[in-house]
């Protein structure tokens, strides 16, 4: 609902001259400007149409996500009802954003604004595509359902090693996230425990994946006593967020050892199955391949 502009919004001019007004709002990342300058506004993250203190409450949050924004002005058509302006953000990546934690990147997006002028003033909608940006930061979008009548579904990774040994241990953790934000943190911690647990003597892989509000992560250790990799200080300083901080709603943690573990594989050349640890009839031997 746009309701009564602002009185700072209650202007009439030519729609290309408001145009580059409003674009200067975002390239000077003053929100109040911003909301002074549009009667209303929408663009394809603020959730509708924005006025007044709600639309500088959006652009506040946007100019802290994305830093020191710096916009290329492109063409700019039109009259002095209705004018299109062409632009290019550059900016920083600096908090969450569809999920993605802070990437310290920079991001690069086009897109335009279409003004429109009445009694009340400059009225934007602002278009741009928002996977162009999320592939700006290095991110690849998927396309999966939330849910099915019996299955969640969710996003996966992976990061292996080269060591091919059976796992004498597995180490399984998950954590209950209330929102995006908590979840992005989270995804930060996981990144240097991940790190530090590639460089573990015994350390042999792990998948991780997100499904509804729990991130859970599986891996795999070359003994049981390799397991104590895990307490290396990343995981010291998540677990001090959970206990002393308020980070997340639940946690779970266990250790498994492996009761059998069976691989096969299919002969490229007779198409025949084969275990892993044995040669196909007609001579071929798979090669052995890491678990996670």
């Amino acid at each position: 609902m746009t309701g009564d502009a602002p009185a700072g919004a209650k202007m009439t001019g030519d729609a290309r001259k408001l145009a580059q007004d409003h674009l200067r709002a975002w390239c000077d990342g003053d929100p109040e400007a911003v909301a002074a300058t549009a009667a209303s506004y929408a663009d394809p993250d603020s959730g509708g149409v924005l006025s007044g203190p709600a639309l500088a409450a959006h652009a506040a949050a946007t100019l802290a996500r994305f830093r020191g924004p710096g916009f290329e002005t492109g063409h700019l058509v039109g009259d002095a009802d209705a004018a299109v302006l062409g632009w290019t953000l550059r900016a920083d990546h600096r908090e969450p954003y569809l999920g993605m934690p802070a990437t310290g990147g920079r991001a690069e997006v086009s897109g335009t604004d279409l003004v429109t002028v009445d009694g009340r003033g400059a009225h934007v909608r602002r278009s741009y595509d928002r996977l162009a940006l999320a592939e700006s930061l290095g991110y690849t979008a998927r396309f999966v359902p939330a849910a099915d009548e019996v299955r969640e579904f969710g996003v996966s990774a992976r990061a292996g090693s080269a060591r091919t040994e059976r796992p004498g241990a597995l180490v399984l953790t998950w954590l209950e996230v209330r929102d995006d934000a908590e979840a992005a943190e989270v995804d930060l911690l996981s990144v240097e425990i991940v790190k530090s647990l590639r460089a573990a003597r015994g350390f042999l892989g792990l998948t991780t994946f997100d499904l509804g509000d729990r991130k859970y992560t599986l891996s795999a250790y070359d003994r049981l006593e390799s397991v104590r990799a895990v307490h290396a200080r990343p995981h010291q300083r998540a677990m001090r967020r959970f206990f002393k901080s308020g980070l997340c709603e639940r946690v779970h943690t266990s250790v498994w050892r492996p009761v059998s573990a069976r691989d096969y594989a299919r002969c490229p050349g007779c198409a025949a199955t084969v275990r892993t640890d044995a040669a196909c009839g007609c001579g071929w031997t798979p090669a052995a391949v890491p678990t996670l």
